[in-house]
């Protein structure tokens, strides 16, 4: 979709085939063999079915360490060790068991062609793009775009790598008085996906500029800024093996899952966890991540004269097919800093964008219960028409964040009027 904005280095390391060494468990698997590698990634986990779940109950699954991954109709798709699956049973809950993670990562990579070689995607997957090739691409669209695109850094990576932001605008030198939209991809690092939905948001409304008029009137009206890869100490890490890991979190010490690190109703509700271990680790204390702090810290920044520029906002994550919104850390509809008219608003927009995708529209904590996550932060605070995306596909286990790059263009496209209708409502 992209391959116009790729140089002729890049697409040669693209060809290359990767490794997938371990990590997360503190093993050492032979770097040259591709079926004992993702065993000391995976930590003993395997997947499961849940039938006759509701929110409180994927909320229960939640707390005793496993993970929800999915969920279609009232079934979940969890992850879990052999001690919670045990636990669950003993709650109560009928697991039935799919797959051990290491055979899940085995078969996927086995797949997409996987083997050792460079840092990038397995050879069936080229249409991703690596960090170095998001950097590459926003700076062909400058060099192409530089009237209406620039290109800047919200702030550093745990391993001190830029974050870097996409602004898009018909004046884009000049700091207007216009609404402001914000599109952030790739919190949790396997969900690549995302990265190449913001990756879509900017192509579209760079290169359709000069002959969509629709397109031009909004660049000409808003200023919209696009975030592609929030985390990209932990996207790096997940593809720079040679084969996928499995990797959720970002690199810092064992990991800090960054969508539950957010300063609002931080650790409050049961909603995330203070295991280091856990795939929804908290940190230390609201903020410790890095990615999110400085994200947090540009958002802060539109505020100009008091008042918030940014408007609206989509984090896109994967999978579901889901929209969300606030708030995660209740079950109640309406609670402090959401009135019933707010509350109405997010139902309504959220239900007209879901119905151009085909996604389920719904309250956050309909699905479980999350606490510090970025739309509460974004709405507590600033009053930021804040959703989630989850993406495509509808339901699977692991293989459900990483589908095959065949894919990309249409599951992107998928998301253009719900993009334009939050653009449309920011200037509401």
């Amino acid at each position: 979709m992209f391959s116009s904005r790729r140089t002729a280095a890049t697409i040669a390391a693209a060809a290359c085939l990767l490794l997938l060494p371990a990590a997360q468990a503190g093993v050492s698997a032979a770097p040259d063999d591709p079926v004992a590698a993702p065993a000391a990634e995976a930590g003993g986990t395997a997947v499961y079915t849940v039938p006759d779940t509701d929110s409180r109950s994927r909320t229960e699954i939640n707390r005793s360490g496993a993970q929800v991954l999915s969920v279609t109709g009232s079934t979940a798709t969890i992850e879990a060790t052999p001690e919670q699956a045990a636990q669950l049973r003993a709650g109560g809950f009928a697991l039935q068991a799919q797959q051990d993670v290491v055979s899940a990562l085995q078969e996927l990579n086995l797949d997409r062609k996987a083997a050792p070689g460079t840092a990038a995607f397995p050879p069936d997957d080229q249409g991703y793009h690596t960090y170095d090739e998001v950097n590459q691409v926003l700076d062909q669209v400058v060099a192409d775009h530089g009237d209406i695109a620039a290109k800047s850094s919200v702030g550093k990576s745990f391993e001190g790598r830029d974050i870097p932001v996409l602004k898009i605008s018909g004046n884009v030198a000049q700091d207007e008085a216009e609404p402001e939209v914000l599109f952030s991809c790739n919190q949790h690092a396997r969900e690549h996906l995302t990265t190449e939905m913001c990756l879509r948001i900017i192509n579209r409304f760079t290169d359709g500029y000069a002959s969509d008029p629709a397109i031009k009137e909004v660049v000409d009206s808003r200023e919209i800024w696009i975030v592609p890869m929030v985390n990209p100490d932990g996207s790096i890490y997940d593809v720079e093996s040679g084969q996928y890991r499995g990797w959720r979190k970002n690199r810092q010490d064992t990991g800090t899952d960054t969508n539950r690190n957010w300063d609002y109703q931080w650790g409050c509700c049961g909603g995330s966890s203070g295991n280091p271990a856990s795939e929804t680790y908290r940190g230390t204390a609201p903020f410790s991540s890095p990615e999110a702090s400085q994200l947090a810290g540009f958002v802060d920044s539109r505020v100009v004269d008091g008042a918030q520029q940014i408007k609206a906002h989509i984090d896109f994550h994967t999978f579901s097919e889901l929209v969300l919104w606030p708030y995660g850390y209740t079950d109640a509809d309406t609670a402090e800093g959401m009135t019933q008219e707010e509350y109405d608003r997010f139902v309504r927009v959220g239900t007209e964008m879901a119905r151009t995708n085909g996604y389920t529209p719904q309250q956050s904590s309909d699905l479980y219960i999350t606490d510090g996550s970025v739309n509460d932060w974004m709405w507590g605070k600033h009053k930021i028409l804040s959703f989630t995306f989850e993406m495509y596909p509808s339901s699977g286990g692991i293989d459900g964040f990483y589908p095959p790059d065949e894919v990309i263009q249409r599951e992107t496209e998928r998301n253009d009027a719900a993009v334009d209708i939050l653009l449309r409502e920011a200037g509401a």
